[in-house]
């Protein structure tokens, strides 16, 4: 039972499951986001009704009227989190609440209704529980969850939908890095920016990733792993990767990362890693990044290491940034001593391997 609404979930197994030879033949190379569990979540919401009939099924196409209204206005909104294995066998989420949380903040921005949390927390537990065999035997392994929600109704109005439907889907996947970490080559976009202040850049919301596509593939043709954008306004800070948070690392420890105005994602592994960082000691710093700090500070020395942030790749090294105005390399272009450091203690947290000084790690299992 989920609190806040008060909801029961009806679970229906998958009358044909995937066979175990078959699930074993697909986790043995998942890779990111190509196979799938055999169930997923569905809870229905309507103004004046709240949201009801929380079901998990098997997984199947969703009917979809052509005039569903997420078709034509976009209003949609997803997270992204991870379920792991732990040492004892048992099977744990890193900070789903605060998924939740963030899920219930993009809905506020896209204008859709809020998601009682213990409901969010409550779906992701259901499909853990019903689909755990999907979990690969990787010790590097994790099982993806993709809560998301869309405007159902079917009406062609410019108005926020009175009718929605949230859903979780689930995808087993392999480590990011299979050959070891290794730093990224980076972008500088001269003409695209990601978010403008008053926009949705603080919103996980589908269109946002839509619009960096055009950037990305520009980043591709550069040679480039990734694309960084710079401000709106200005166009000289650093804002953030197509989907992942920046930290630079000066020579005395400190770390630095742009600030949350609303332009930028506010990342669950940003977060952790500066509370990590905060424990262990080290300075901190949230303000704006310009480009010319960035390399007068690669060249002098002054900024010795740099680093991404996100749930797929959890810190990914930042090796070599390119763009316009000239390329430059940050240290020797290999992963970073305080990069690596920090992300294997956050990587352990995750995994029940070190200690959780801040209560993190939610057991399902």
């Amino acid at each position: 039972m989920s609190g806040g609404d008060n909801l029961d979930f009806e679970i229906r197994p998958n009358p044909a499951p995937v066979s175990d030879a078959d699930r074993s033949a697909l986790l043995a190379n998942p890779g990111f986001g190509r196979i799938f569990t055999d169930h997923m979540v569905t809870v229905r919401y309507a103004d004046g009704k709240g949201w009801y009939e929380p079901l998990v099924a098997a997984r199947a196409p969703i009917p979809m009227d052509p005039a569903s209204a997420v078709l034509h206005y976009a209003q949609e909104i997803f997270e992204g989190l991870k379920a792991y294995t732990l040492p004892d066998g048992g099977v744990a989420m890193f900070r789903p609440d605060a998924n939740a949380a963030r899920f219930n903040q993009s809905a506020a921005r896209m204008a859709m209704p809020a998601l009682p949390v213990e409901t969010f927390l409550q779906s992701l537990h259901e499909i853990i529980r019903v689909d755990r065999d999907w979990i690969p035997s990787d010790p590097e392994g994790s099982l993806y969850l993709r809560p998301f929600a869309y405007a159902s109704e079917v009406f062609l109005g410019v108005r926020p939908a009175t009718e929605y439907l949230y859903l979780v889907i689930a995808s087993p996947v392999g480590p990011y890095f299979s050959g070891g970490v290794k730093p990224v080559s980076i972008w500088v976009s001269p003409d695209f920016t990601r978010a403008a202040p008053g926009g949705t850049g603080a919103a996980k919301c589908g269109g946002n990733y839509a619009a960096g596509l055009s950037a990305q593939a520009e980043a591709a043709e550069h040679g480039c792993d990734q694309v960084v954008y710079l401000d709106a306004v200005e166009r000289k800070y650093i804002d953030e990767l197509g989907g992942m948070n920046v930290f630079l690392v000066l020579d005395d420890g400190t770390l630095v990362t742009p600030p949350l105005t609303g332009t930028i994602l506010p990342g669950i592994t940003r977060d952790s890693v500066i509370k990590l960082a905060q424990k262990a000691g080290r300075r901190v710093e949230e303000r704006p990044i310009s480009l010319d700090e960035w390399r007068e500070g690669a060249a002098s020395g002054r900024v010795r290491e740099a680093f991404a942030c996100g749930t797929a790749a959890v810190i990914t090294p930042i090796g070599v940034i390119k763009g316009e105005s000239g390329d430059f390399t940050v240290g020797d272009g290999g992963p970073g001593e305080v990069t690596m450091a920090i992300r294997q203690e956050l990587v352990d947290i995750q995994r029940g391997r070190a200690e959780d000084p801040f209560g993190w790690v939610h057991r399902v299992l």
